[in-house]
């Protein structure tokens, strides 16, 4: 079976310039996680059109927000220049899979629907570890497995292999499928806590 093309920053372009903005609401699931936490550096990977990001900083986030679109980042801080009580966010258009951390400086590093093959998403999951400090939390979000029109089979994951990859050093809060706060359908969540040192 030949695996699906990872998709670039043209394709994301297209994607993002083919239609009107998405909701701009934070995901439910990033919400229910952060909302439980004392606000302090936040990162973003695959921060779309800033709807997470934006949220993140009027709750007192310091936050990083990573994307590979450039059309999205463009839309993102469009939205963050009218949006009120937030804290400046800082737009970095990177790679997810190329950007690497100067260390481990955030309390809160989050990937929303971001979907790889496992070798890919591997990459992210070390990146986002390593962005990790000691006591910091970690949230990955991501569909449930199913027939989508642009990616393959291969690009959707399970919660609980993720945290396996993850190892010892780490508590799992939650590693598995749940319901969808406002849609139908479910999706796959880990929320994981790094040790302290």
């Amino acid at each position: 079976m030949t695996s699906s093309p990872v998709p670039d920053e043209a394709f994301w372009n297209d994607l993002y310039g083919d239609r009107p903005r998405w909701s701009g609401n934070p995901n439910p699931h990033l919400v229910s996680t952060a909302t439980g936490l004392t606000p302090g550096r936040a990162l973003d990977i695959g921060s779309g059109e800033g709807g997470d990001s934006i949220w993140l900083a009027q709750q007192g986030w310091d936050v990083t927000a990573l994307e590979l679109s450039s059309v999205a980042l463009t839309r993102a801080r469009t939205a963050a220049e009218s949006a009120a009580g937030l804290r400046p966010v800082d737009w970095l258009h990177a790679d997810a899979l190329t950007w690497r951390p100067s260390g481990a400086d955030f309390d809160l590093v989050s990937s929303q629907y971001s979907h790889f093959p496992p070798a890919e998403m591997s990459t992210l999951l070390a990146t986002m570890a390593a962005a990790t400090r000691s006591g910091g939390t970690l949230v990955v979000v991501g569909h449930e497995a199913h027939e989508h029109a642009m990616i393959g089979p291969e690009f959707f994951f399970a919660a609980a292999d993720l945290a396996a990859q993850l190892g010892e050093g780490w508590t799992n809060a939650q590693a598995g499928l749940l319901p969808h706060p406002v849609r139908e359908g479910r999706d796959e969540v880990l929320v994981a806590v790094k040790a302290t040192a």
